[in-house]
């Protein structure tokens, strides 16, 4: 997936980048029954106080229903209908048609074309976009849409250009080098989806221009550092001087930007094995 540079026409637009959609079939059209609006929330709670900074604004656009999971068409063939846009995440989206006539929405791995077929099976042809156990898949395999919790459908390695490598299975688990470098252990009888996930080049992409972050929804960051004491630990001072800490903290004074987060006591933790270099 190329990069398109804008034409420079302007200071704002010179540094300006989108991709190239050159993957996207321009036939293919967002199937209406799978789509519907949802309300934003611009980071309010139902009592229509702010929990989220930093959010509202933005242009409007329709969600796009997503089978994570496939397992409700276990073994049935799908053929693929169009590779499609998608406003809501940084990857593409695949149109399918299952044999029994039914059409569902599922993230679209690199290099999968149009009319090819795939299948959701607990044994199947490694070949990109086929999904199975992930005990049934051959070591240093790159796969994506990675499930956590049996049945709950895949929840990590989503985003434009991720996946994870197999490294091996060992009885119960199976062992997972992350896109972050992290190695973990996953339930073996697991689904995973073969392939990278499409979009690779989302990260290189430059928004140039403050209106079109505005446009994702994006409202402006303002330093901590650039507030009064009252509403930042930063805050305060006379001109450019320092934060006047010795470790930066959040605007609720809870260390930020170094120290980990995890927690140790959750189930999971038990189940990384290295953790990510920094």
């Amino acid at each position: 997936m190329a990069i398109r540079i804008i034409k420079p026409t302007g200071n704002a637009r010179r540094q300006m980048s989108v991709t190239n959609f050159s993957m996207l079939d321009k036939n293919s059209k967002r199937e209406k029954s799978l789509t519907f609006g949802i309300k934003r929330s611009s980071g309010r709670n139902d009592a229509g106080q702010l929990v989220v900074r930093r959010k509202g604004g933005g242009a409007k656009k329709l969600y796009r229903i997503v089978d994570f999971s496939r397992v409700e068409h276990l073994g049935e063939k799908a053929t693929v209908l169009g590779i499609q846009y998608d406003p809501n995440r940084s990857a593409h989206i695949a149109l399918i048609q299952y044999e029994s006539g039914e059409k569902s929405y599922i993230i679209a791995p690199a290099n999968l074309e149009k009319d090819k077929e795939i299948v959701c099976d607990e044994k199947a042809l490694v070949k990109i976009g086929n999904r199975m156990k992930i005990k049934n898949i051959p070591a240093s395999t790159q796969i994506h849409n990675v499930e956590l919790v049996n049945g709950k459908g895949g929840q990590i390695c989503r985003g434009a250009g991720s996946f994870a490598t197999l490294l091996g299975v060992d009885g119960k688990y199976a062992q997972l080098r992350m896109p972050s470098g992290e190695v973990r252990k996953v339930l073996a009888e697991n689904f995973a989806t073969i392939g990278i996930v499409s979009n690779g080049d989302h990260n290189n992409i430059k928004i140039g221009k403050a209106g079109r972050t505005r446009l994702m929804g994006r409202r402006p960051s303002v330093r901590g550092k650039a507030m009064n004491p009252c509403d930042h630990p930063h805050g305060g001072g006379e001109g450019g001087t320092s934060i006047g800490m010795s470790h930066p903290k959040t605007p609720w004074g809870a260390p930020a930007l170094g120290p980990r987060t995890r927690n140790k006591k959750k189930a999971g933790a038990s189940l990384v094995l290295s953790r990510r270099k920094k």
